[in-house]
């Protein structure tokens, strides 16, 4: 059964919080492709609209755009996702993995696009009106 760590990113102010999916909550995600969009209800946040920007398989693989199939693949980069400059190469052969969810991926990173009434940082959300107030 699939199990992966969502890891939601709050554009605005830069934060971002992680949450486990097991079992039968991860389901809605399989198949899923980056850019894909998914409502709150899905990880009990209800009102809030995410888009899934990436992840990363269980080896630690990055999720690339544009790569077909379900397995890794090694592919010639020159830039993007899963590249760094090297000094005197002009392209590397990386692996990477596809942009569909699937079993062996562990973590997805998703950004928020509408937010919803509760807060995503309950805790220190408080805090701070503690402060100011």
């Amino acid at each position: 059964m699939a199990e992966f760590k969502l890891v939601i990113s709050d554009p605005k102010t830069g934060r971002s919080i992680q949450k486990e999916i097991k079992e039968d909550a991860a389901l809605p995600f399989l198949q899923k492709k980056l850019g894909d969009k998914f409502e709150g209800d899905a990880v009990a946040l209800p009102g809030y609209t995410f888009e899934i920007t990436g992840g990363s398989d269980y080896c630690g693989f990055p999720l690339r755009k544009g790569i077909p199939g379900i397995r890794r693949k090694a592919i010639l980069a020159g830039k993007g996702v899963g590249f760094r400059l090297m000094e005197k190469a002009l392209k590397v052969r990386k692996s990477v993995c596809p942009d569909v969810i699937n079993e062996t991926i562990k973590q997805i990173n998703a950004k928020v696009i509408t937010f919803g009434s509760e807060p995503l940082f309950p805790q220190t959300e408080a805090k701070e009106a503690e402060k100011t107030g």
